[in-house]
């Protein structure tokens, strides 16, 4: 397999990262091509979809070996299911799929073209092994049932981000931060509601705690 692009965003490390893609949309990212690949043909007729697939390496999860049962943050990482019934990075192969929207297609001089998307799950620098059309009329199942992830789609806290923490910051991101923190980004086995928890994202780093079903957020510092 040949890395043919890396993602680009404001995700520095894997903690409050949407844990799929789309569910928090507002979330920027551009793909840019590796230099054997900034061909503008390659992409030729792409614009014409609104969504795209990304195939990618959990390149922050490889590792010898690999487990045929693991236990999914969303079932409280305590209870254990078959790693074919979930998207787990830890897999025989560490290849991710994800869905994201495609914006806009940016040439550039040196880069070649650029795509931009929005509702990527990925960090930045992500290695990305291909790139695929989404084609609504066989990729969509409206009447797909998705199990325990079904169950545990309106998981999520409430969060209060008090005005002076946001000061200096652009709407859209202050937004796109509660969207992510709504999401629980804590691991499923940790319910400390004295610890304060941190996360990177678009250059800031913001601290917060979880008391029940309420996310506060209680410093923001610039990076």
């Amino acid at each position: 397999m040949q890395v043919i692009a890396r993602i680009r965003n404001g995700f520095p490390e894997k903690f409050g990262v949407p844990r799929q893609s789309g569910i928090v949309n507002t979330t920027e990212a551009q793909i840019v091509f590796e230099p054997v690949y900034r061909n503008p043909d390659a992409v030729r007729g792409l614009e014409e979809f609104s969504h795209i697939w990304l195939l990618w390496v959990f390149s922050e999860a490889v590792r010898e070996g690999w487990s045929p049962m693991v236990r999914p943050p969303r079932l409280g990482g305590n209870q254990r299911v078959g790693v074919f019934a979930t998207r787990s990075p830890f897999r025989p192969n560490e290849i991710g799929l994800s869905s994201v929207r495609l914006t806009k297609i940016e040439y550039h001089k040196e880069l070649g073209p650029v795509l931009h998307v929005t509702g990527a799950d990925l960090i930045d620098g992500t290695p990305i092994l291909d790139i695929k059309p989404y084609v609504p009329f066989v990729d969509s199942h409206p009447d797909a049932e998705g199990g325990f992830a079904d169950r545990h789609k309106n998981d999520g806290l409430e969060v209060r981000f008090p005005e002076e923490w946001k000061k200096g910051m652009e709407e859209q991101t202050a937004e796109t931060i509660c969207a992510l923190l709504a999401q629980d980004p804590r691991p499923g086995y940790q319910a400390d509601q004295s610890r304060i928890y941190g996360m990177q994202y678009e250059g800031y780093e913001i601290r917060f705690q979880v008391e029940g079903k309420l996310l506060t957020v209680c410093e923001v510092r610039k990076i």
